[in-house]
Parts: C-alpha cells; structure tokens; sequence
C-alpha cells in the first residue's frame, strides 16, 4: 500500500497535481460503485448545493452532481475498506510530509449524463479546514469521447484527467482552481477532503 501512497506523493511534488492510477483495487472499486448505484436506485443521494451550512446556496446552478455521504456509522464493509485506505494514506501523509492532517469527509458522487460542475475552488471562504481534496473514480471502460474530465487549472498550465476506474487524484484544496466538463454518461466518483482543524 505504501507504494500507492508514494505513487500520489511524488507525482503530487512533481506536479501539484498527484496521481495514481490504481489507488483502488479493482475489487473495491466494483463493490463501492455498485453502492453508489444501489443509492441512486434507492433513491437516497441528492442534489449537491455550494458552500457550508453557514453559507449554503440552495438554489445555485454550478455543480449538478449528486451526492451521500460516506460515514463509519453506515457500517458497510466496502465503505468501511476504503476509509481504512484512506485513514492509511493520512497517517503515511502526516509521517512523511508532517501535514498535521487530522480529520477527513468524503462523499460518493454522481453526475448523470449532460450535467457538470463549473470551475471552483474547493475551500470555503470562511472554513480554511480543507487542505487537500482527493477524488477517487469507479467509471468502468471510461473514453474521452464520454467526457466528464477533471480540468485543473495550474498557474501555467492546464491538465484533463479522465476519470477512469481505481484512479486517485490528489491536490491542495486553497490552491487549484477545477471543474468537471460535461459527462455523455453516468459519472460516479468518491470524492473528499482531508482536513486540519
């Protein structure tokens, strides 16, 4: 697992932007994407808004994805896995990087075909707690011609990234302006923030 989470590190330094092409594996990834599609059948995601509670837009147009979120008291075995993942990369993180990460949230999200999520910034303006945001996508056999990439904007350059199976990508939440193009299919992801309060 170490591996994984170097992968992410390095590319991460190297770039500001860090991937890992197999983050999950394809094991887990299959189960948590048909969690993800029981929800949605079962009627229990919903429509995303902007801001904190503080600050909340309900009517905003900017993102259409819809989302539920994960937490360790839905007792699922598969959630359960992939947040002990997570907790792993968070203590390798604070071990190699002395982040001082000490929380996290993280949803599952689905952008139906046609819908996206405008360029922004994944911090609040009056909560500073999110540091890094990292995304992992559970879309089988995804092609550019299905759309739905993740834009990031650097200060000199601009990266796409398809969102394919098992794929994490990993980022500061204050730093990159982002936004996901329009998907011509159903677009799922597990999608978080890893936070210091």
């Amino acid at each position: 697992m170490n591996e994984k989470f170097e992968e992410l590190i390095d590319s991460f330094m190297d770039n500001e932007i860090g991937l890992c092409e197999h983050f999950l594996t394809k094991e887990l990834a299959g189960l948590l994407q048909q969690n993800l599609l029981d929800l949605d059948r079962d009627e229990k995601m919903f429509a995303a808004g902007i801001g904190n509670n503080m600050v909340k837009d309900p009517a905003q147009k900017k993102r259409g994805d819809k989302i539920y979120w994960l937490d360790r008291k839905n007792n699922d075995i598969n959630e359960l896995a992939f947040l002990d993942q997570v907790e792993g990369f968070i203590d390798y993180l604070n071990r190699t990087c002395y982040t001082g990460i000490n929380d996290y949230e993280f949803h599952y999200a689905l952008y139906e075909t046609g819908s996206q999520y405008h360029r922004h910034k994944d911090q609040f303006q009056n909560n500073q707690d999110r540091k890094f945001s990292l995304i992992n996508y559970l879309n089988t056999d995804w092609e550019a011609k299905d759309g739905g990439e993740l834009i990031i904007y650097g200060e000199e350059t601009t990266q796409k990234i398809l969102p394919t199976m098992q794929k994490a990508v990993f980022f500061r939440s204050s730093e990159l302006e982002h936004e996901v193009s329009i998907a011509s299919r159903p677009r799922m992801s597990i999608t978080g923030w890893l936070k210091r309060s």
